[in-house]
This record gives structure tokens, sequence and C-alpha cells, in this order.
């Protein structure tokens, strides 16, 4: 059965940090890409980040830039999205995505029609 569980997520001050988990099960991890997206309350859900196959290569959203990271761990089939600097724009629901096989190392998804799973997501929320 194919899992992706999200943690981390929590309240947080302005300029603060949080990094969030998503370990992969149910299927081959090491052959996957995997991306971050969110969702806000009245909004359509966006991508965030993403990491390749490799996790040679990465890609985020403009709005993330220089205050996030994307990192992944293949002994523990664990994605990563380490936040600092949180701004009163980030809270939403941040949800993993998972490509499960893919041939490229180094290509990233930045689009939600690429990826296979989603998990349940996690809330991150941020008080000025």
């Amino acid at each position: 059965q194919v899992q992706l569980v999200e943690s981390g997520g929590g309240l947080v001050q302005a300029g603060g940090s949080l990094r969030l988990s998503c370990a992969a099960s149910g299927r081959t991890f090491s052959r996957s890409r995997m991306g971050w997206f969110r969702q806000a309350p009245g909004k359509e859900r966006e991508f965030v980040a993403a990491v390749s196959r490799s996790g040679d290569s990465t890609a985020y959203a403009d709005s993330v830039k220089g205050r996030f990271t994307i990192s992944r761990d293949k002994a523990k089939n664990t994605v990563y999205l380490q936040m600092n600097s949180l701004k009163s724009e980030d809270p939403a629901v941040y949800y993993c995505a998972v490509k499960w096989i893919v041939s490229s190392t180094s290509y990233v998804g930045t689009k939600r029609n690429e990826y296979d799973d989603w998990g349940q997501g996690t809330q991150v929320t941020v008080s000025s």
C-alpha cells in the first residue's frame, strides 16, 4: 500500500523555522522524484519545491527561493522541506507528492499533474 506521511507542521512566529518531513512507503523510493506543494484557504494548490530522483537537481517557487530547502534521504525514504524566515504569506496546508518511477535522474516536476500520489497534508501557521 502506497503511503506518504507528512509531519513537522505547526505554529511558528514570523521569521522562525520549521522542517517538514514526508516518509514514503509502498513502492521504490529510490526511483522516484518528489515535490512539495501548499494550499491556503480559498486558493489553489501551488508548487513550492521539488527534487529530482538523484537528489542533485532542485526547483523552487520564486516566493520561497533563498528561504526554503528541499532534500531527500534515500536510506530513510524521506523528503524534507526546511523552511526558514517564515513569512505571513507562507501559512497553508503543505502536501508532499511523489512520482514513483522516473527514468530521468535530473528532471524536477513543478506541476501537480506530474505526480502520482499525495500525502494527507500538514498545517503550517505563522504568527506575526
